[in-house]
């Protein structure tokens, strides 16, 4: 852990130069916990703006409001050691965390010492299932960001360990929580069109790096019960087709060589309702704290299973040049 003790120290100096509240980095200081016992947080992953957007709204909050007193108190950085644009970023965001009292980490079982609660924030989904399942085996409720996984398989692979060690886990886009879609009811809902970018990570499956934060909504809006998935595939677009077992169709259009935001229109049986624009990562992290502090989940693990399932059909449907695949026939290969 050379290279992780030469960033703390970095940090520390950087964060005492500038008068800001001293950063921990030896083990042999203890950090200063903002937090009751119970309501400790800790975050797996600084290679993405989550970590500290997260850690940055919890502890600005009242102890009164809607987090609950709710604090991060430690983080392990890592995090991809083989995406760049993921890598380069954790010099920086350790810098930022530490500013909040974050005690920095040698390893995630040292983080879950210290924890009651995870946030695995690891922007590299192919990291996912190994180090959920630490946490898991450790006891602690978790909640995975978006992908869950960098597969189906890993996915499930998730599911059955929560199961096995009796921890409640979930996982989503926090757009799933876009402005707009706590005022659809979603009975009344006959269709919806979403867009994001879609840019591509050669080491994830295309959609499960950025199209997944615009076939989340689609999902949300839509409900259960997505049957088949095609996918009309060009090098600066994609357009994904999803037939429900009612007969709706649902539709997805990632952008990759043009800045485009995130939204949609959902077709409801009193008209047409706008989704959009992404209103910042407050909602979801409202549905994680109360999860915190229910141990319910707010996306059940068969909706879960059904966003992947769908976007490991677009791309078994881009191999078969368009042609229409079945979620059911992805779950059970994952499966197998």
């Amino acid at each position: 852990m050379i290279e992780l003790q030469q960033l703390k120290r970095r940090t520390f100096l950087k964060t005492t130069i500038a008068g800001s509240v001293p950063f921990v980095f030896s083990k042999s200081l203890k950090p200063v916990s903002l937090a009751q016992p119970g309501k400790r947080i800790g975050i797996i992953g600084l290679d993405t703006s989550h970590s500290v957007a997260f850690t940055k709204a919890l502890h600005a909050a009242a102890e009164s409001d809607t987090y609950k007193g709710y604090k991060v108190v430690a983080a392990y950085p890592y995090g991809s050691q083989k995406i760049q644009s993921s890598k380069e970023r954790i010099p920086g965001y350790m810098e930022q965390i530490g500013k909040y009292q974050v005690a920095i980490v040698d390893s995630i079982r040292e983080l879950l010492t210290q924890v009651d609660f995870v946030l695995l924030e690891t922007n590299d989904g192919t990291l996912h299932l190994p180090q959920a399942l630490e946490v898991l085996a450790a006891g602690k409720p978790l909640f995975i960001d978006k992908p869950m996984a960098a597969s189906l398989r890993d996915a499930i692979a998730i599911f059955k360990a929560a199961e096995k060690y009796k921890v409640p886990v979930f996982s989503t886009s926090s757009l799933r929580y876009i402005k707009g879609m706590d005022e659809l009811k979603k009975e009344k809902v006959i269709g919806a069109d979403t867009f994001s970018s879609a840019t591509i990570e050669p080491s994830h499956p295309d959609l499960f790096w950025y199209g997944i934060h615009g076939i989340e909504p689609l999902m949300a809006a839509m409900g259960p019960g997505c049957r088949q998935v095609s996918r009309i595939s060009r090098p600066d677009c994609d357009l994904v087709i999803g037939l429900w077992a009612d007969n709706r169709i649902g539709t997805f259009r990632g952008l990759r060589d043009t800045k485009v935001g995130y939204g949609g229109t959902v077709f409801t049986q009193a008209g047409e309702r706008v989704l959009g624009p992404f209103g910042g990562y407050e909602p979801l992290l409202a549905q994680i704290i109360n999860f915190f502090e229910t141990g319910k989940v707010p996306v059940t693990q068969q909706e879960t299973i059904d966003v992947l399932a769908l976007m490991e059909a677009a791309d078994e449907s881009k191999k078969q040049h368009g042609a229409f695949v079945s979620l059911e026939s992805m779950i059970a290969r994952a499966r197998q």
